[in-house]
């Protein structure tokens, strides 16, 4: 099974919040999950739902701050092997074409 969310953590802060959120990307690198990062959230993988929940609550504890909001959405697929890849794919397979443009 694979279990693939988004999570978005971040300080209630003015200004750039990059180092925070780095601090948050990094503390998933004590898991066993793959992740990329976009411009509005970071897309993790993992085998089961306890890992993933794991990674998860250790990004959200590695910001620091007096407030901190995270935002987690976990699609837990439990019939079918799937990734984060795969269902981009089948997107793009409808579109016929990439799922991306430059203005």
């Amino acid at each position: 099974m694979t279990v693939v969310a988004l999570l978005s953590v971040a300080p209630v802060i003015e200004g750039s919040m990059a180092e925070e959120v780095a601090e948050a990307v990094a503390a998933l690198d004590d898991f066993d999950v793959s992740y990329e990062t976009n411009p509005m959230g970071t897309t993790i993988e993992a085998d089961d739902v306890d890992t993933l929940l794991d990674a998860v609550g250790a990004a959200h504890r590695a910001v620091e701050g007096d407030r901190v909001s995270t935002f987690l959405k976990i699609d837990d697929k439990r019939t079918v092997e799937t990734t984060a890849d795969r269902k981009v794919e089948a997107v793009e397979e409808h579109l016929g074409r990439e799922a991306k443009r430059e203005r």
